[in-house]
This record gives C-alpha cells, structure tokens and sequence, in this order.
C-alpha cells in the first residue's frame, strides 16, 4: 500500500519578500547598491538568492522596492500638519532617530540613482501636496510669507535632519543631548515660521 504523502506546503512569498526587504535594508544602508551583495542578502533573509530576481528584478530593482517602502512609511506614520510645522519637525526628528536606515538610503539614493527614471513611489506627489498646503495655511494667515513655501519646507525638513546619526556632529550623543536637540529643532522652525504672515519676503 503507498505511503500517504502530505500535501506540499505553498511558498509563503509575502514573508519571504519581507524578510528580503528587511535584509536589503541593511545591506543598502551600510553598504549602497554597488557595494551590497546579493549573497549577502539571501543569506541574511534564510531564502535562495534566486528569489531577488524572481520578486524584484535585479539588484538596482531591489533597491527601489526598499526605498518606495522606506518612503510610504514615512509618510504614513508622521501625518504633516502645515498648521503647526514645530509639531512636525519633532515628529519627523522622532522617526529618523529611530530609524537611522532611511537618511542613509536616501543619501545612497541621491548618490547612486539620480538621473534614473526612479523616483520613489509617492515622493514627489507628497512634496507637491506639503508645498501646497503651506501656501493654503499662508493664504489663510496661518504661517508666516517672509519665505516662499518651498522655501520653508526645505527649510523645516533640514533643520529635522540635522541632528542625525549621519551628521559629523552628532557622534555619541548622550539622551539628555538628543533631547536638547530636538527642543532645540522645534524652537528653530517655531521662530522660522513666526512673523508678520503678512510680509512678503522682497
């Protein structure tokens, strides 16, 4: 009589692809695109190396994939308030702190992908949508128009950044360091943002 054989079990390739993501990210992060190494990734995600290029194309792909997801969480989990951008900047400040990976990916990104055709997904809609919405806060008095929309999101962004890990300055800061700094980013965009709303910057 033949022994009954159990059914196969499906590939789960959802976990496969995130574990994959998650290994990609920290290959990309230390190492950028031309110096990560698919071995390495497989080997860190416990699934055959094959699979990157089954879900995902080629290694430059992959990258794009890590960054798109990078960049939808970030826009996902700090909601922009334009009504209140030394909320926003602490909340941002918050997020890339614990989440060292996603400056140094865009740093690798703008190094390494610039003049491709890939543009994170929702990136540049997000930049779109934040510029407009300072313009309608500033049409409504809510901020200040000593600057130019584009001009304080740029601005507000920077200053969020400035403190990081990927700064010079910002090697083994103690807790009550980091608190100082980011008291310190929000005072700044606060007084970036007072003034007359009315006054137009010449």
């Amino acid at each position: 009589m033949p022994q009954h054989q159990p059914p196969a079990r499906p590939r789960d390739s959802e976990a496969s692809k995130a574990r994959l993501l998650q290994a990609a990210t920290d290959e990309f992060a230390a190492r950028g695109i031309a110096g990560a190494r698919v071995d390495r990734i497989g080997a860190a995600a416990e699934v055959n190396k094959a699979l990157i290029y089954t879900y995902f194309g080629n290694k430059e792909q992959l990258f794009d994939a890590v960054m798109d997801a990078h960049v939808a969480r970030v826009l996902d989990e700090v909601p922009f308030t334009p009504e209140d951008l030394p909320g926003y900047a602490g909340r941002l400040f918050d997020f890339l702190l614990a989440n060292p990976h996603q400056l140094r990916l865009a740093t690798w990104h703008r190094l390494e992908r610039s003049g491709t055709d890939h543009e994170p997904q929702g990136l540049g809609t997000s930049m779109r949508q934040k510029t407009a919405a300072i313009t309608q806060a500033q049409t409504d008095g809510l901020l200040t128009r000593t600057f130019t929309p584009e001009d304080l999101l740029v601005f507000t962004l920077a200053l969020a950044n400035a403190w990081m890990p990927t700064s010079p300055m910002a090697n083994d800061q103690t807790a009550e360091q980091t608190r100082q700094h980011r008291a310190a980013v929000v005072e700044a965009v606060r007084r970036l943002v007072a003034g007359t709303p009315t006054t137009q910057a010449s």
